[in-house]
């Protein structure tokens, strides 16, 4: 009897229970399936054989793969978080109506590979950066799934995907007719590119204003690439981007008005103010402005490296890589 008892514990561990029901839950629909997840409670179960790590033995053994390349500490820093790989791919189930155990395998993907690019040095928690590249991974998937026709591989297109419709209410706004050739130059592309990004969008396989189910209210075109950085880029740095503003926060208070003001709408905006807009406010010539920013970057530089010493990433020149935003202007 006792031996029965250990056996069904075994089955269902209990940090695992809230994972071993119908992972979505939809409405009342008799044109919808009945959802169920055998493969997943046996995947789950199977996992959970796996110890997890507190996070010196992660760092013990991110430290050890990237020194010797030992493939086990990458299979113990892999297996031990494959947890968490489903607990971020349940957050996209409710786009993805087809087979879940799809997500988690792409999602298991992107986890090998934030374990081979990251960095145990610069003080990052390695499930926090590990859950953007399973993020990233999965996000990539549904996307190339998705039954849309695809709007264009290049940053270029995807820019122009973006801009079109944009700067045809632009100028409707201001009383143009949005034409191909008036368009072009606007936008500074060629014609026959405006013709054929015109003709992808009126020949969507469905409307991308139109919710992705019935019960919500995400649009299709929430979840197509957008035109900023790889998401490869955002996911390499996010965290210690995080903590760069974290470290900020406190360094404020030493930091006089015109710093302040240099600092919140130079080096911290998204659409960084010019070095003249600054010098008006405050009565000072430009130079007199981008020498104020200089010392900053350089006070900014001194602070940040006494608790992190690879901050030498995150300046480059005179600039602080800190917003997503296009960089500062003179």
């Amino acid at each position: 009897m006792m031996q029965k008892d250990k056996e069904k514990e075994k089955e269902s561990p209990p940090e695992l229970e809230p994972y071993l029901h119908p992972l979505v839950v939809m409405p009342e629909d008799e044109n919808l399936p009945a959802l169920s997840n055998p493969a997943l409670h046996r995947y789950l179960q199977e996992i959970s054989q796996y110890e997890l790590l507190s996070r010196e033995a992660t760092e013990e053994l991110a430290i050890r793969l990237q020194e010797t390349g030992d493939p086990d500490a990458a299979y113990r820093l892999v297996s031990a978080n494959l947890r968490l790989v489903v607990k971020v791919a349940m957050d996209f189930q409710k786009y993805w109506m087809q087979n879940f155990m799809d997500l988690v395998q792409e999602g298991n993907v992107g986890l090998v590979q934030a374990t081979r690019k990251f960095d145990p040095f610069r003080g990052v928690k390695f499930s926090y950066y590990a859950a953007y590249w399973i993020r990233a991974y999965i996000l990539k998937f549904i996307m190339d799934n998705w039954r849309l026709v695809k709007i264009g591989t290049t940053q270029a297109q995807r820019k122009l995907f973006f801009s079109l419709n944009k700067e045809k209410k632009l100028l409707e706004a201001q009383g143009f007719k949005p034409e191909i050739k008036l368009l072009a130059e606007r936008l500074n592309v060629k014609e026959s590119e405006i013709v054929e990004m015109g003709q992808r969008m009126d020949n969507w396989e469905v409307s991308l204003e139109s919710p992705v189910r019935n019960d919500s209210e995400d649009e299709q075109k929430s979840f197509l690439p957008y035109e900023g950085p790889d998401i490869e880029e955002i996911v390499a740095s996010q965290e210690i981007k995080d903590r760069l503003a974290d470290l900020l926060s406190g360094l404020r208070d030493q930091l006089n008005e015109k710093e302040q003001v240099i600092l919140q709408t130079r080096l911290l905006s998204d659409e960084p103010q010019t070095l003249q807009v600054i010098a008006d406010q405050f009565g000072v010539s430009r130079e007199r402005v981008r020498q104020i920013e200089a010392n900053l970057l350089n006070k900014l530089r001194k602070h940040f490296e006494k608790v992190m010493p690879d901050i030498k990433d995150f300046f480059t020149g005179d600039h602080l890589i800190l917003n997503s935003g296009p960089g500062k202007t003179e």
